[in-house]
């Protein structure tokens, strides 16, 4: 009888344990600030892809906020690409399409740089209001469990990409 309420004990520890860590991930609250959860979403790809932030749970992902007009923005993209060719990450790379002229420029300015990840349109701006962004190029890292773990407003090198996304590797 006593060996069979350690067993009841031991079992109940572990499920507390459990239980406390599943709660702990669950109880972080919805924000845009380092350390909060990333406020989900969904937008369409140039060809008409739907892309959800939650999709990729247990994967770390860049959010990164930019428009063909803003020059900061066009000189980080080829670091993004490179970023992206040699480190595989998973990036959201939202355009601020209310702020376009056209989705036709989007697609210019793609081609232009010849850039290869998944560029998501904010046609209604949703996106960006949800994650108030001011001033672009804005940059979330976000990882495994949804959480922010970098902010940065302006443009990013290479050398910051990666340091930033390896730093959620090891946390």
């Amino acid at each position: 009888m006593g060996r069979n309420k350690i067993n009841i004990f031991i079992s109940s520890l572990l499920l507390f344990f459990l239980t406390i860590h599943s709660v702990y991930a669950e109880d972080v609250q919805e924000g845009v600030e380092i350390g909060d959860k990333a406020p989900d979403f969904m937008l369409e790809t140039l060809d008409g892809e739907t892309v959800q932030l939650s999709d990729f749970k247990g994967e770390r992902v860049m959010i990164n906020f930019w428009a063909t007009w803003c020059p900061p923005c066009k000189q980080e993209m080829p670091d993004m690409e490179r970023f992206y060719q040699e480190h595989d990450p998973v990036i959201l790379s939202v355009n601020l399409t209310d702020g376009e002229i056209n989705t036709a420029d989007v697609e210019q300015f793609i081609q232009e740089l010849d850039l290869t990840f998944p560029v998501l349109l904010d046609k209604e701006g949703e996106v960006s209001n949800l994650y108030r962004i001011q001033p672009i190029p804005m940059t979330y890292m976000v990882d495994a469990e949804g959480i922010i773990q970098f902010k940065s407003f302006g443009a990013l090198s290479y050398k910051q990409m990666v340091k930033q996304f390896e730093q959620m590797e090891d946390e």
